[in-house]
């Protein structure tokens, strides 16, 4: 049975998983604020700590977690705690998420297969002319998306971590889109994941830190280093989420029909972008159909029930020309016929196939 309507937009957000809306049912319950001392408080507050462990253990991080209210706010904590962002560097592909504008000129490119530049990367850390407050901050920080939430390639964190050199510089790694469908980099000293990307609520996140001693404390919760009453419900939920993620996230016969409209794209003169990465995930997939343009394609996907997007839900709503597209030199006229397409935990293959039938017949009329 396919779905009145299909929804394939599951790197914006994914629907809240059963697990998880049962534990936030329970969390309702007992909705007394975990830093209150009395009865209650103290209930609170053991529920929220023995989800904090079970977080840690269902992503086998041995560091510490501070809860926030998703990916943008532990971002904000991870610079804000490290005092400045003068001595970070972002890749020119980041979400935004990051405060792009705070790193005009401290944006290293990427390659045409959207990995960092590992050599001009090394030359940004070393190179005083270009890190000219580095003798200042004393330590430099390099925040990266393991993930990329547009095209699905994932960075190779190990040469990363080789690339910085000195063992005090630090290691953001943007994990919401990687969190729960594969392991937390080893190499990052913090990162950042987000519940509502793999079936937890929205509002709710976390920044994982391998040393509270990495960052400077900021507030009256989370030990010191976040501001604002903890979402106890929410936290729950996204503790159940994390535990309810399978290996592999989704199931290797929903995504068979993909592989096969690869080909057919290819024949018909449209671009497969994952050709062009340098490690392609299988649950993003960016596609260009030959003389359409990606506006066009979204809204007409949308009138045959199915949700696409072109880029990342922070700019799509703009429909111009991705700037993810445009870093990795993408031809424009790639880039503009560009659509994002990408699966969830309770995607079903009859979805896929209906999917691709769909775009074949865009694509051949």
């Amino acid at each position: 049975m396919i779905p009145e309507r299909i929804y394939l937009d599951h790197a914006a957000t994914t629907p809240l998983r059963p697990e998880a809306k049962a534990a936030m049912d329970e969390g309702f319950r007992l909705w007394a604020n975990p830093s209150s001392p009395h009865a209650e408080g103290r209930k609170a507050r053991s529920l929220l700590e023995d989800a904090r462990e079970r977080i840690k253990a269902a992503l086998e991080w041995d560091g510490e977690v501070i809860f926030t209210s998703g990916a943008s706010e532990a971002a904000q904590v991870a610079f804000d705690g490290s005092q400045s962002t003068e001595g970070a560097f972002i890749s020119t592909i980041e979400h935004s998420a990051i405060d792009l504008a705070a790193f005009e000129n401290r944006k290293v490119p990427v390659l045409a297969d959207g990995s960092i530049n590992l050599f001009l990367l090394n030359k940004a850390l070393i190179d005083d002319e270009l890190t000219p407050n580095a003798l200042e901050v004393g330590v430099l920080d390099v925040a990266i998306q393991h993930i990329n939430s547009e095209t699905g390639n994932r960075q190779n964190i190990k040469d990363i971590r080789t690339t910085i050199v000195a063992d005090e510089d630090r290691l953001i790694v943007d994990c919401a889109q990687s969190a729960g469908k594969y392991p937390i980099p080893s190499e990052a000293d913090m990162a950042i994941i987000s519940a509502h990307k793999l079936g937890g609520p929205i509002g709710v996140g976390a920044l994982l830190v391998r040393d509270f001693a990495q960052l400077d404390p900021s507030g009256g919760q989370e030990r010191g280093y976040r501001r604002g009453t903890e979402n106890m419900p929410c936290v729950l939920g996204m503790a159940a989420a994390l535990e309810a993620c399978t290996d592999p996230y989704v199931a290797p016969e929903v995504l068979e029909p993909l592989d096969a409209l690869a080909d057919e794209c290819r024949k018909l003169g449209g671009t497969w972008l994952s050709d062009r990465l340098s490690d392609p995930t299988p649950y993003i997939r960016a596609i260009a159909m030959p003389n359409m343009s990606a506006t066009a394609q979204v809204m007409r996907f949308d009138m045959a029930g199915i949700a696409v997007s072109q880029g990342s839900a922070c700019s799509s709503g703009t429909m111009k020309t991705s700037r993810v597209l445009e870093a990795m030199q993408v031809e424009p006229e790639v880039a503009a016929n560009t659509i994002r397409v990408s699966l969830g935990w309770n995607t079903t293959r009859a979805e896929v196939e209906r999917f691709c039938e769909v775009w074949l017949e865009m694509a051949k009329a």
